[in-house]
């Protein structure tokens, strides 16, 4: 997969955070919008598809072992992403009907 930074979404909260070439490399505060994209066809609820990717986000930097194989460049929210997509993780959906 060739780098393209055009391809890139900030995720919230970063704002203001000076943005290095090396930041977005590593997705430490970004994103891949493809891969935002892909997963709101699965979970179409922006609020439903940020909690999921949040939580997910937060077991992988506590030490969780990501689902899928990972690239050298993917960062925590892409690695959740992908595992959205791949079927690897999602949402109970009894937990949607309360």
């Amino acid at each position: 997969m060739a780098d393209n930074d055009s391809n890139i979404v900030s995720f919230p909260g970063a704002e203001g955070q000076k943005k290095t070439t090396t930041a977005i490399r590593n997705g430490s505060s970004n994103m891949r919008s493809d891969l935002v994209d892909e997963a709101s066809k699965l979970i179409p609820e922006p609020p439903v598809l940020i909690n999921l990717v949040s939580a997910r986000v937060k077991q992988l930097n506590l030490g969780r072992a990501p689902l899928i194989q990972t690239d050298h460049r993917m960062g925590a929210a892409d690695i959740a992403l992908t595992e959205i997509i791949e079927g690897k993780i999602g949402v109970d959906d009894e937990s949607l009907e309360e």
